[in-house]
């Protein structure tokens, strides 16, 4: 008898479509997809790595990270407020 996987709250990325230029802009700053809180990685099949965008539910092509951004680019977090500000 097959025991059933265990049900994950993350979302299957890997059925998720790439990203296209209407919504990745060109940047030339530290306002990229890898400095935005939004942007996460997930281990893929044989655990490659993907680049994912957790607002817009689509996939960041490789090196697209560095050098694009949306228009709801944020911040990441610990930048603003400082490491572990939950700390203080």
């Amino acid at each position: 008898m097959a025991v059933p996987s265990p049900v994950s709250a993350e979302p299957c990325t890997e059925d998720w479509l790439y990203l296209d230029q209407d919504v990745l802009q060109a940047s030339r700053n530290r306002q990229a997809c890898i400095t935005c809180h939004l942007c996460r990685h997930h281990a893929g099949a044989s655990y490659i790595p993907l680049l994912t965008c957790q607002l817009h539910r689509g996939l960041i092509a490789h090196g697209a990270h560095l050098t694009s951004r949306c228009h709801a680019w944020t911040d990441d977090q610990a930048r603003q407020r400082g490491w572990a500000p939950e700390g203080a």
